[in-house]
């Protein structure tokens, strides 16, 4: 059986309350390539394209705290414009265009085998968002200009 790594889902399945931006968004940095002085974009492995980050807030009343603020990574050749606040809010409302979650083993709370005592691990499953675009609600992400060498 074939299972995606990325799995393809919707902005509602995966923020049914709303996701509202509570970060600007910034490029993701390339730590394997940046040094002190020069920090470097990470490009996505499967475009080539420069990857953007932007942190939300997920309204769903029963999120942990842990839970409730969600970092997004957006796909695109330039960095990506939250749409205009409608002013009901003093955070933007925003929908995800083209999301995928990709899970992942979260090992940071691991702590070294100590002498006879064993392993110690707090790993989680936990879950990578990432986007090919975002939009005001009820409206859509304008669509990537089609490449000129492709064919119509």
């Amino acid at each position: 059986m074939a299972i995606a790594r990325k799995l393809k889902i919707s902005h509602d399945e995966v923020f049914p309350h709303g996701a509202y931006l509570v970060s600007e968004v910034t490029p993701v940095v390339d730590y394997d390539r940046s040094t002190k002085d020069n920090k470097v974009q990470q490009l996505d492995k499967e475009t080539g394209l420069p990857m953007w980050t932007v942190d939300v807030l997920d309204a769903d009343p029963e999120a942990t705290k842990k839970n409730r603020t969600v970092s997004v990574k957006l796909i695109a050749k330039v960095q990506p414009v939250p749409p205009a606040s409608d002013g009901s809010s003093p955070f933007t409302r925003v929908v995800f265009d083209g999301l995928t979650a990709t899970p992942w083993t979260d090992t940071s709370k691991c702590k070294p085998p100590e002498p006879g005592r064993g392993h110690r691990c707090g790993a989680q499953n936990a879950w990578s968002l990432r986007a090919d675009g975002m939009s005001a609600p009820g409206k859509s992400a304008p669509a990537p200009n089609p490449s000129p060498n492709k064919a119509a």
